[in-house]
């Protein structure tokens, strides 16, 4: 096999050494329990605490509080069902897109068919988008809960997020959750999040460690606990504490914001190399990703060939994408979020999604369509 080349990072990314340096710095010098009285314990709480406060201010919310939780599945379900059972005398209309990631979607389901709340389910646009005017639409008197995510982990659209948000001020019992993931750090300026009720972050995502993601809640919230025990984490998520995976997490999130702009610039050139290539040839790929799109995900269809036996040749010569996210379920056939577009079922059925990052190079990418040049003409 060649030189790998990994072109997954939407799916997960490989730990920067300057988190990791932080993250083994933390296992061994601030190893206890942040809710033990002790002296180290309440050491490693303040520690905690500055951490808390340090991502606030990197992301400029100061009516938020941070819940650190393994991921970004928790972090989904924790604020879907904890704000949606705690409010559900308020009404039990709540509307989602139908192409969100599906630890949103099955929160969704299941608050549907084992608590009885009505579910909205948005389509987007023509360009992928889940516009303002459709959301503002699905609102009704009973509706106490919105959930739209702020770049899809599968054709990489933008929602307007800051403009849906301003709407729903005008819905002063909605609360409004976005799944900010595949954003955060990867576009070409920062989400302002101040109207924005409950923010999802993966660490995984933005080369933190795997295992470590964090809900930011604005505080006059409240939300039912799925997790009950000792009352960490505001009481919302008891568990011992993770310190090194908070502290590695911030860290990460300090490393890409500051390297955003930079980032965001090296990856479109890359981006565009691809975008290039599949539109000439169109005999043999379909773009599914359309304008406003985070240039970090890309995503075509096979016309004539099965997308997973591509993914899986090119796998065979050192090269790493994916056909539908890695959340996704293996009961599916093919991708829900392509058959959101309106897309044919030959188009759904064999999408390609390449998932780039600032690691990448272009002698990487010229390399990688070479290959899917070799591999199309040998698969029959």
């Amino acid at each position: 096999m060649n030189k790998t080349i990994y072109l997954d990072h939407a799916s997960t990314t490989k730990v920067d050494q300057e988190v990791l340096d932080v993250y083994t710095n933390a296992v061994s010098a601030s190893f206890a329990n942040p809710s033990s009285v002790h002296l180290l314990g309440q050491q490693a709480l303040r520690e905690l605490d500055k951490c808390r406060e340090s991502i606030l201010r990197l992301l400029n919310l100061n009516d938020h509080q941070v819940i650190f939780l393994s991921g970004a599945t928790e972090a989904n379900n924790l604020a879907i069902k904890g704000v949606c059972l705690k409010y559900q005398n308020r009404g039990k209309h709540i509307v989602t897109s139908i192409y969100e990631h599906p630890s949103v979607l099955e929160a969704f389901k299941q608050l549907e068919t084992e608590f009885d709340f009505e579910v909205s389910y948005l389509y987007p646009n023509e360009s992928g988008v889940i516009t303002v005017d459709t959301v503002k639409s699905a609102i009704r008197k009973d509706t106490i809960f919105v959930s739209i995510m702020a770049v899809n982990n599968e054709i990489g659209v933008v929602n307007p997020i800051e403009d849906i948000a301003k709407v729903l001020k005008e819905f002063p019992k909605v609360i409004f959750h976005t799944d900010a993931c595949q954003a955060v750090g990867k576009m070409n300026k920062s989400i302002n999040f101040k109207d924005v009720d409950l923010i999802t972050l993966s660490s995984h995502k933005i080369h933190g460690p795997v295992g470590t993601g964090a809900l930011l809640k604005r505080k006059k919230i409240e939300l039912l606990s799925l997790n009950s025990g000792g009352g960490q984490e505001y009481n919302f998520r008891s568990g011992t504490n993770d310190l090194a995976g908070a502290l590695a997490f911030k860290k990460a999130l300090e490393i890409s914001l500051k390297e955003q702009s930079a980032r965001f610039n090296h990856v479109k050139e890359l981006s565009e190399i691809i975008i290039d290539y599949l539109a000439k040839h169109k005999s043999d790929f379909e773009l599914n990703s359309t304008e406003p799109i985070n240039p970090y995900i890309i995503n075509f269809s096979s016309i004539n060939k099965k997308g997973s036996v591509i993914v899986e040749a090119l796998s065979n010569y050192g090269v790493m994408v994916s056909s539908v996210s890695a959340c996704h379920s293996s009961k599916e056939k093919g991708s829900y979020v392509v058959k959101s577009l309106g897309k044919s079922d030959k188009a759904v059925m064999n999408t390609i999604r390449v998932s780039l990052d600032y690691t990448n190079t272009k002698e990487e990418i010229l390399e990688f369509l070479s290959i899917l040049d070799k591999v199309i003409g040998e698969i029959r």
